[in-house]
């Protein structure tokens, strides 16, 4: 490989161009008018049986395609079809019950239009996103919106950049808009998203955490002497690692405290081996930071950074553990390093 071409020009000045072009692309969100049309766009999607079909010509196309995403992922069925491609066959890929989203910041593109032509005479519902209306397209589509008269942030004010950005800020705000009057929560995402690091991040921490009571987590009664104590959890059963740390209940079964190996440590340096016959509630940390069933490893992960602890108690609705997540599980799910 060769060497890189040397930098010309001032840097400041660079600095200065890109600084414009990404206060060209905020200042075209900023200029769009959320009307009657979004709200009845908004109206439109919550009834359609089908899925929302997202359709645009090079780079509204382009958008389109991370429009239909942030759709999908949000609660609402959709997919992407090139308007070229539609009219050689994947025409048959629209439904009557689906609705199209279809993209021109002209408003006048020809196969853009054409496509919309056939919808209209199909019955099939449109809504564009255009930049001003009173195009071919604003007057077949069933709603309009509008992301206005924007300025390119390109200095020819010709290529796509600031509009794009505007197309796609609008169709992302129609999505989450649609998202939010669905009640789509932490479950439904984890549901579109089972795989990789945010599906993982929205487990239920007792379905990550590895040490659990009544299987390889012992609970020690907080009058338990030390020595006790650490014969009661030092036998873990076969094939499992022994926990880190001592979870410890009062006489009520409710979580008391957490007892680490690390406490551990700094008790026999300052008691010596007396300590060893002394209740484990006299050395252990009260009231520790915890987990309930309902959070999520996002929760334990947070949790971890914040504190930098590597045991975190799991508790049920009253208070008892259920078990204990190990900073050794969040490095096992890849959503922590090591």
């Amino acid at each position: 490989m060769g060497e890189n071409p040397p930098r010309s020009g001032n840097d400041d000045e660079q600095a200065a161009f890109a600084r414009g072009v990404l206060e060209a692309e905020a200042a075209a969100i900023q200029c769009i008018s959320i009307d009657t049309a979004f709200h009845e766009a908004v109206d439109r999607i919550m009834v359609t049986k089908g899925s929302v079909v997202v359709t645009g010509l090079g780079k509204s196309y382009l958008i389109g395609q991370k429009i239909s995403a942030t759709f999908a992922s949000t609660g609402t069925p959709s997919h992407v079809i090139h308007p070229t491609e539609a009219m050689h066959g994947d025409l048959g890929r629209i439904r009557r019950q689906d609705l199209v989203l279809a993209l021109s910041y002209s408003g006048t593109t020809d196969e853009v239009v054409a496509l919309t032509t056939i919808l209209r005479q199909d019955e099939v519902p449109v809504i564009a996103i255009v930049g001003v209306p009173n195009g071919h397209l604003d007057r077949l589509a069933t709603i309009t919106l509008c992301v206005g008269d924007v300025k390119e942030a390109c200095p020819l004010n010709l290529a796509p950049t600031a509009s794009a950005t505007a197309m796609l800020a609008l169709g992302d705000a129609l999505a989450l808009a649609v998202s939010r009057r669905r009640h789509f929560g932490v479950a439904d995402f984890q549901r579109v998203h089972p795989g990789g690091s945010l599906g993982r991040q929205l487990m239920l921490v007792t379905e990550a955490m590895r040490f659990r009571v009544d299987h390889n987590l012992p609970l020690v009664d907080v009058e338990m002497s030390v020595a006790e104590a650490f014969r009661q959890t030092d036998q873990p059963a076969p094939g499992l690692r022994r926990s880190g740390a001592v979870l410890i209940v009062d006489t009520e079964g409710n979580l008391a405290g957490i007892f680490t190996d690390a406490d551990f440590r700094r008790a026999v340096l300052k008691f010596g081996s007396a300590m060893l016959a002394e209740p484990i509630g006299s050395f252990m940390t009260e009231d520790p930071r915890y987990l309930d069933a309902t959070c999520r490893v996002r929760d334990a992960v947070q949790m971890v950074r914040q504190w930098r602890i590597d045991e975190i108690p799991v508790v049920d609705a009253e208070g008892r553990p259920l078990g204990m997540i190990d900073v050794q599980d969040l490095i096992s799910l890849r959503v922590i390093d090591p």
